[in-house]
């Protein structure tokens, strides 16, 4: 099983445009990986976690953070948290963001989440093989 699980900041029923983007983008990755991985027996399941207004306030960058079978996208990826203004929700906090190969994401787009979810997925294939070959 292949699970992603998405924290972000929902109050009052909203959230920032930069976690509604992931959000967006988040759905296309999930669909694009079940069709990728479905072959090889592997199974998606997106866990969606509420931030409070009061728990992003203490630590804003616990926002539209992502987990890949428990590992951070950016260390999937080789990348590196950032942060920058966001909205007038976030205000006056910065949001989160991810650096890669000098670039800056503001909102996670799908190719970045399919492309961490292929890497994972393939280190369970190979446990997989790995643990079949010892028994």
């Amino acid at each position: 099983m292949l699970k992603i699980k998405w924290q972000r900041l929902v109050d009052d029923q909203q959230t920032c445009q930069r976690c509604e983007s992931t959000g967006e983008e988040l759905e296309k990755a999930v669909a694009i990986l079940q069709d990728i991985l479905k072959p090889f027996g592997i199974k998606v399941v997106l866990e969606k976690v509420e931030l409070s207004i009061d728990d992003f306030h203490k630590n804003p960058l616990e926002s539209n953070k992502i987990w890949i079978n428990e590992k951070l996208i950016e260390d999937w990826l080789r990348g590196s948290v950032g942060k920058s203004p966001c909205c007038d929700i976030c205000s006056p906090y910065e949001c989160r963001t991810i650096e890669l190969n000098g670039r800056v994401y503001e909102t996670i787009n799908s190719e970045l989440i399919v492309k961490a979810g292929l890497l994972a997925a393939l280190n369970l294939i190979n446990k997989s093989c790995c643990e079949s070959c010892i028994e």
